[in-house]
C-alpha cells in the first residue's frame, strides 16, 4: 500500500516537473495561461453561470493540455532527429495547428458566452467605477506581458542582474 502511494506521489511530482518546465520553456503556454487568467477575471466581474463556468474551466483545460501536449510533441521530434526533416515539420506544424483550432474554438465560444453586451457594459462599469480594481488590473497587465515575454527563470535572471 506504501509502495502504491509513493508511486503515485512521484507520478503527480513528474507531472508537475513537466508543467513547470513548460511554462518556463515555452511563451505560448505562457500566453494561454495568462488568457486564462483574464478569462477568469471576466467571468466573475460578469457572473458567469454555473454551466458557463462549466464551460470555460473545460475550454481552459483543453487550450493548456493541448499546450502541453504540442511541447511534448516538439521536445520529441528535436530530441530524435535535431537537423531538419520534412516529416518532422509536419508533425511539429500539425501539433500547433491542433492547438491553434482548439484556442479559435474557445474565443468564439468565450465571445458566445459573453455575448450579452448588456452584462458586459454593466462588467465595464463595474471596474471603472472602482479606481483600485483599474489600478490592480493595470498592474496585472505589466506583470502578464513581463511574465508571457520572459517567463519565471527570465523573471528571475532580470532580478539577479538589478541586484549586482
Amino acid at each position: 500500500m506504501l509502495n502504491r502511494i509513493k508511486k503515485c506521489a512521484l507520478s503527480f511530482k513528474a507531472a508537475f516537473s513537466g508543467i513547470f518546465s513548460a511554462v518556463n520553456d515555452e511563451a505560448h503556454l505562457r500566453f494561454h495561461l495568462t488568457a486564462a487568467f483574464y478569462v477568469i477575471i471576466l467571468g466573475l466581474i460578469y457572473g458567469l453561470s454555473a454551466a458557463g463556468w462549466t464551460v470555460i474551466i473545460l475550454l481552459i483545460s483543453a487550450v493548456i493540455s493541448a499546450e502541453l501536449l504540442n511541447t511534448a510533441i516538439e521536445a520529441v521530434c528535436d530530441e530524435t532527429n535535431p537537423e531538419y526533416s520534412p516529416l518532422i515539420k509536419i508533425a511539429k506544424d500539425a501539433a500547433a495547428g491542433a492547438v491553434l483550432v482548439l484556442a479559435i474554438g474557445a474565443v468564439v465560444i468565450a465571445v458566445i458566452l459573453f455575448g450579452d453586451t448588456t452584462r458586459l457594459y454593466a462588467s465595464a462599469v463595474f471596474v471603472i467605477s472602482r479606481p483600485w480594481l483599474l489600478i490592480l488590473l493595470s498592474v496585472s497587465v505589466i506583470i502578464s506581458v513581463v511574465f508571457t515575454a520572459l517567463g519565471p527563470r527570465g523573471i528571475l535572471r532580470l532580478c539577479r542582474k538589478k541586484k549586482k
